[in-house]
């Protein structure tokens, strides 16, 4: 599948999409955390995951093969 980060995900991953193998969410937060380090780790506990346009808070539920994930942490506006 395709992960798609986003500013400080972006940064803290080094780039801005990658392609990854991954059951569910829980299970591409455990390896992106441990190829990418720390940085990236604390920026995914307080991001917001789309999988395939679709918002998903349930960590453990199923990554479809091919399907697309967004990663947004949280954004300052006004």
């Amino acid at each position: 599948m395709t992960v798609n980060y986003f500013a400080a995900a972006r940064a803290a991953a080094g780039s801005a999409t990658e392609t990854v193998e991954a059951d569910n969410l829980a299970e591409l937060i455990a390896d992106a955390s441990e190829r990418h380090g720390p940085g990236l780790a604390k920026v995914l506990g307080v991001c917001s995951f789309l999988v395939d346009g679709v918002n998903r808070s349930d960590h453990d539920a199923a990554l479809p093969p091919g399907s697309s994930v967004d990663v947004l942490p949280p954004f300052a506006g006004g």
